[in-house]
């Protein structure tokens, strides 16, 4: 059991001690605000430093995300792509990408990001079978998860990377008598991966949650 219990105080301090000073992000995060409540579907500054990282660390080429919302999680990962590096946004709703979309140009990062509008299972259906990806972010409807994760997985390249967002779900992955539709995808979604042979995977404690999981390569023993 080794872990520091996180406090107000010392997740500021974490956050101010990351590079997430980034005007255009902090921008994008105000204007998010202005939607109200529903405006904490944004990820956290220090999860969108770590994916950028990571998205950099792996030589990423080609990225996909399934959820976009109002596009902070986007520019960082496209910020960690190459110039000629491309991600592709899956998303439904016209509204908050529109916001997205705006950002992305202030950001400098409209050509390395393609936006689709449709059901992502169907996007990602409707893409030529040698499409692969090198990365992927899954913060989209809950339930779909499982969905969006064997939709990806024979898409991803060996040690190509897919995070899910929100795995935590707030503390309730815990209940086992959860009667909610997003609680019970999510657990269901746990326990399947952490014994899925094909990857290698780990859950982290940021923000709300964060399974990183990795592709195992055909020879890997």
């Amino acid at each position: 059991m080794k872990y520091t219990p996180m406090t107000p105080e010392l997740y500021d301090y974490m956050v101010r001690h990351g590079h997430n000073g980034d005007p255009v992000l902090a921008e994008l995060a105000r204007e998010t605000e202005k939607l109200g409540p529903i405006s904490m579907m944004q990820i956290a500054p220090e999860q969108g430093a770590l994916m950028s990282i990571l998205v950099r660390a792996i030589g990423a080429r080609s990225a996909v995300e399934i959820g976009s919302f109002t596009g902070y999680s986007s520019i960082c990962i496209a910020r960690g792509l190459p110039r000629d590096g491309k991600l592709l946004c899956c998303d439904v709703n016209e509204e908050w990408t529109n916001i997205a979309r705006t950002y992305w140009a202030k950001a400098g990062l409209s050509d390395r990001i393609e936006l689709r509008l449709a059901p992502a299972v169907e996007t990602l259906h409707n893409l030529p079978a040698d499409h692969s990806f090198d990365f992927a972010f899954i913060d989209a409807d809950k339930v779909s998860y499982r969905k969006y994760y064997d939709a990806l997985l024979p898409r991803l390249r060996p040690n190509g990377l897919i995070l899910f967002d929100n795995v935590l779900w707030q503390g309730q992955v815990l209940d086992p008598h959860s009667q909610s539709d997003d609680t019970r995808a999510l657990q269901a979604l746990n326990d399947f991966i952490a014994t899925d042979a094909r990857v290698q995977a780990v859950m982290i404690s940021v923000s709300d949650g964060l399974t990183i999981v990795r592709k195992r390569a055909p020879d890997e023993k």
